[in-house]
């Protein structure tokens, strides 16, 4: 059967958290793989990526293959690449590995990816980690193309190159800048054999809702989308918190408004406030599926399998499930 799957390995947004109240949906920060046509995009590198490494290491270790990685960017900030330096992959002579992001005030994505290496902030600099790196700097214009061979990537630019000799087979990536975010975000489509996965962190909604990504977003079967805040918080009526409008995240509200428009199949609610417990999400979630019916809060370990019709949701402790290795709260 024809597959995508998509799995997440860090769901928390901000800085990582730990304790008994965070078990159910996980504190490390964001990272979510995306699996198809013997791919693996990795979307964004917070904390998370480092059990995803664990986990593409024993798959390697099984299947006696060289591990080949997309990794997207959506921004630089902090909680989406704390976790890149213990990627262990990154330290393997034979991983081969395709980094793509924005570039930022001018400069590339490598020297920007590279800085958050540097001495004294850690012992290892990016040149020195052995894989095979290939980085570029994506712009909203870009197309991804995956092809069919393991380690081919091809960047084409949907107005000036020629894309009416996309193979049905390859994965299609698009981008879509978000200025609703410091600094700016990209928001990712991934596109295969007529499914699609968009997925929009650290965005902020709008009167009448985001309608650029709602049409970026149409029709797509998953959409993986910021929810930080309760409206209460948001909005500087919650004990404790002040307003948090303009910091460029979203409230469930905001993502089941795009949700709605863009009529997607399934809504997962992402980048969790490091402040809130198991018990808030929860409540979270509860309150977004009266508004949008397909709607799940993101949590670690959470696998959704996408084939037609409708993606099917799967436990990472199910036997049935892809995850080799348990995976950490």
């Amino acid at each position: 059967m024809t597959t995508m799957t998509v799995r997440f390995w860090g769901v928390r947004g901000s800085h990582p958290v730990s304790g008994p109240e965070y078990l159910k949906y996980g504190g490390n920060t964001l990272c979510v793989e995306v699996e198809a046509n013997g791919h693996t995009i990795i979307l964004d590198a917070g904390t998370g990526i480092i059990n995803l490494g664990k986990s593409l290491n024993a798959r390697a270790k099984a299947s006696g293959k060289p591990i080949d990685v997309t990794i997207l960017f959506s921004h630089m900030h902090h909680d989406h690449t704390q976790g890149f330096p213990f990627f262990t992959p990154a330290y393997r002579g034979d991983t081969n590995m395709h980094i793509f992001g924005p570039g930022i005030f001018e400069r590339d994505l490598e020297e920007t990816l590279a800085k958050t290496m540097l001495p004294p902030v850690f012992p290892v600099s990016m040149a020195e980690l052995p894989a095979q790196k290939m980085v570029s700097s994506i712009r909203e214009t870009d197309v991804l193309l995956l092809s069919e061979e393991r380690g081919e990537a091809m960047l084409r630019n949907r107005f000036h190159d020629n894309l009416s000799d996309i193979d049905e087979n390859m994965i299609v990536i698009k981008s879509l800048r978000s200025y609703a975010h410091p600094d700016g975000v990209l928001v990712y489509r991934i596109e295969w054999q007529g499914m699609s996965v968009v997925y929009a962190t650290d965005t902020e909604g709008y009167i009448n809702g985001d309608q650029r990504l709602a049409q970026f977003a149409q029709g797509a079967d998953v959409l993986i989308h910021d929810a930080q805040y309760t409206e209460d918080h948001y909005l500087g009526k919650a004990p404790g918190f002040g307003s948090t409008q303009g910091w460029g995240h979203s409230t469930a509200t905001m993502a089941c408004d795009v949700a709605k428009s863009a009529k997607v199949g399934t809504l997962v609610l992402f980048h969790h406030e490091p402040n809130y417990g198991d018990d808030v999400i929860e409540a979270i979630e509860q309150h977004a599926q009266s508004m949008f019916a397909g709607t799940l809060a993101a949590r670690e370990g959470l696998e959704l399998v996408l084939n037609k019709p409708q993606p099917e949701a799967v436990s990472s402790d199910d036997p049935s499930s892809a995850v080799t290795e348990p995976l950490s709260a």
